[in-house]
């Protein structure tokens, strides 16, 4: 659905109250610290405070609790930035996912949207790993006006009998007023005995 002003203002000012909250949490975390930097200096000296012992064990909980909230505000601030930067009615995002890969060993994939370079990324070998355990890679996350286009990705790797392999795969899409998620889908080919690369656009 397209985002409205009024939809921004709001995403504004519930930015301005995260980013507020964040500050206030970092506050009290630093608070604490404080407070609990004079009892650890006092309780030097002498080994033996049994007595200090429940202060200093609630202390940590109210520390541990204000980092939880600290982390838990800042991983709101990141969704909400991500959808202010790239709204639905714009966003497209280009994954990569693996269904087995025996018969290719990836290196590197680049992608492009029309003429445009859109993601150039380099595998190591535990993303490669992660890959083939069933993860998937967010490549690229953009913002693409509404209009026919057309993406392109060239996968680079190793393919049967070591040999260096690079193949493209090219998908023309309409992007309309919602979000659009593209798969770029690399699996083996038992039948031919080579990698085969796919381009799902999920509706």
């Amino acid at each position: 659905m397209p985002t409205t002003p009024m939809s921004s203002r709001s995403r504004s000012r519930r930015a301005s109250e995260l980013a507020a909250a964040l500050i206030l949490g970092l506050a009290a975390l630093a608070a604490a610290a404080q407070d609990k930097a004079p009892a650890t200096v006092a309780a030097a000296p002498s080994a033996a405070a049994p007595k200090d012992q429940p202060a200093a064990q609630a202390l940590d909980a109210r520390i541990e609790d204000v980092k939880a909230q600290v982390i838990q505000l800042n991983r709101d601030l990141l969704v909400l930035e991500e959808e202010l930067l790239f709204p639905a009615n714009t966003q497209v995002a280009v994954f990569v996912s693996m269904d087995v890969g025996k018969l290719f060993e990836l290196e590197s994939v680049q992608v492009k949207l029309g003429d445009k370079v859109v993601a150039n990324h380099l595998y190591t070998p535990l993303e490669v790993q992660a890959l083939h355990r069933g993860g998937v890679q967010r490549l690229h996350l953009g913002n693409l006006r509404a209009g026919e286009h057309e993406l392109t990705a060239f996968f680079t790797g190793r393919g049967p009998h070591e040999r260096d392999y690079r193949r493209g795969a090219t998908v023309k899409f309409e992007k309309a007023t919602d979000a659009k998620y593209i798969e770029l889908r690399i699996q083996d080919r038992q039948a031919k005995l080579q990698p085969e690369f796919e381009v799902k656009v999920w509706q």
